[in-house]
């Protein structure tokens, strides 16, 4: 394993490489995940594949975890501030399978959204057609290991003490589930890339010999 210094920009190429090099062709779809702490802001990097995927002709399906959380009433069983519940049972996992990750494959549509994770109720959102080749790219926090149909995972690393720091105080009650998501489901070595995020301006690739 060896640790290479890149530019934010080589994460998006090297991401984009991965995706387009994916095994099954320029017609089959590919369904990428980009996890990470929210301090990393994953939603950002999911953001900035767009364009260079659909530059290389490929239509894309932009997806959001927090837009497939369970119901309110599911997921807030246990108190607002349940870490093991935010670890084990926030994300509506059949409801991104069936209706967006399997959905591509096998019925050619995808759901941009399923709940709104403010107020939990449904966003009555319309299917939208996934063309031959689409890659569906989402984004989320604590989304690996989970049991989410994906092809290809890229994982935002911190230090533990990176994550704490940039942790907000009225949201230190989550990090007992970021302890036990690098302890049980250990996402460095799950994801097939993994960018190191300690230092934003600085990220560095993990690359497997």
């Amino acid at each position: 394993m060896r640790v290479e210094p890149v530019t934010s920009e080589g994460v998006v190429t090297h991401v984009v490489e991965q995706v387009l090099s994916h095994g099954g062709g320029a017609d089959h779809p590919v369904r990428l995940l980009v996890d990470g702490h929210p301090s990393t802001r994953p939603e950002a990097l999911a953001d900035a594949l767009v364009a260079p995927l659909r530059a290389a002709g490929r239509p894309v399906a932009r997806v959001r975890v927090r837009d497939f959380l369970r119901a309110r009433s599911v997921r807030l069983e246990r108190g607002r501030r349940d870490p093991d519940a935010l670890l084990d049972e926030w994300i509506d996992v059949g409801g991104l399978d069936r209706e967006v990750l399997r959905s591509v494959v096998e019925r050619g549509r995808w759901l941009p959204s399923l709940r709104d994770p403010d107020t939990g109720r449904s966003t009555r959102a319309p299917y939208e057609d996934a063309p031959p080749g689409t890659v569906v790219v989402l984004d989320g926090s604590l989304a690996l290991g989970r049991g989410l149909d994906v092809d290809l995972a890229v994982h935002l690393a911190l230090r533990p003490e990176t994550e704490t720091r940039r942790t907000p105080l009225d949201d230190a009650w989550t990090l007992a589930a970021y302890g036990r998501y690098r302890r049980e489901v250990r996402p460095e070595r799950r994801a097939d890339v993994v960018v190191r995020v300690d230092h934003p301006d600085r990220p560095a690739l993990v690359l497997r010999d």
